[in-house]
């Protein structure tokens, strides 16, 4: 056979013909991918545009300070405002001391093959898939008539004062839903730790819950800050968990102590999408709703960086 001899019919491809195939399904695949994300940054664009277009006029200091007036046609959203604000700071209070100390236990004590260890781990799993709804339905059994009934029966003779729907009940069951994000974002931060950071504060002669609490804990706080922000960007804008545990259709006043009633923004842009007798009348207060809402998520997620971000900066300096 001489060297210019064609292959033999059903030889397999060369190595050339396969790098080929190979290059134009990488291409294939690398225009697919492109395609996807800029109709999802396009689609994310037009409802952010349509948003801005017609909720910016409608924002101002009366707007952000007043109550709703005129069935809600008329006003501002300042009792939703509060209300939110303080059911999320309710709940980061509640949930990261509680995720933290979960996942310090999985990532630092708990034996890895234990049956108590698998068994947290299936029930943050779960946690995380359950739908927000069931969380209101448990909110409004455990919290609102287990928990509240049962401190009315013990301290207020049976007069309803802690059972029933109130801004510490749904900011307890915001906390619950947002509970598997705090703890797998931070146990993800304790891993990243190196090991040998460890393993020189004990050569130091450092207790293994000293290492925890001065060593491995502050270098984990950028990463339990990416959780606290997923948990509030969560938290600010679920409605279905709080219908049944706290929020109000309407109030003109501000919530004046934890077991009273609030308005929440998610809960208010809900009601005037479908609750308005005038659609018309209330689209411009829905519309300026709508954005107060994604300011305020914007803000809290931003503070939230910028916060993580200095303390990622100050604990490289100090390891250098």
């Amino acid at each position: 056979m001489t060297a210019n001899a064609a292959p033999a019919q059903g030889a397999p491809p060369s190595r050339f013909a396969r790098a080929g195939r190979n290059k134009v399904g990488d291409i294939a695949l690398t225009v697919a991918s492109g395609a996807a994300i800029l109709m999802v940054l396009l689609i994310l664009a037009v409802i952010l545009g349509d948003v801005v277009l017609h909720g910016a006029p409608r924002l101002s200091l009366k707007f952000f300070f007043t109550a709703p007036q005129q069935g809600m046609t008329e006003g501002g959203i300042f009792p939703a405002l509060i209300g939110t604000l303080a059911m999320v700071l309710l709940m980061t209070v509640a949930v990261v001391p509680v995720g933290v100390a979960t996942a310090i236990y999985l990532r630092e004590y708990a034996p890895p093959a234990s049956l108590l260890t698998r068994g947290v781990r299936i029930a943050v799993a779960n946690l995380a898939g359950v739908p927000s709804i069931v969380f209101g339905l448990f909110g409004l059994g455990f919290f609102v008539q287990f928990v509240g009934g049962g401190l009315d029966r013990v301290f207020h003779a049976g007069a309803r004062v802690w059972g029933q729907p109130a801004l510490l009940w749904a900011s307890l069951t915001m906390a619950v839903l947002t509970l598997p994000v705090v703890i797998v974002a931070t146990e993800e931060a304790l891993r990243a730790v190196p090991r040998e950071l460890r393993e020189a504060s004990l050569a130091l002669g450092a207790t293994k819950f000293q290492t925890v609490l001065y060593v491995v804990l502050p270098q984990a706080v950028p990463g339990i800050l990416t959780g606290t922000i997923l948990a509030v960007s969560r938290g600010a804008g679920e409605v279905a968990p709080i219908l049944f545990t706290g929020v109000a259709y309407f109030l003109p006043n501000l919530p004046r102590s934890l077991h009273d009633q609030f308005m929440h923004l998610g809960n208010h842009i809900y009601v005037l999408s479908t609750q308005s007798p005038d659609v018309d009348a209330t689209r411009p207060l829905l519309y300026g709703t709508v954005l107060a809402l994604l300011l305020l998520t914007f803000v809290l997620n931003l503070s939230a960086v910028v916060v993580r971000a200095k303390m990622r900066r100050r604990f490289a300096g100090g390891a250098q």
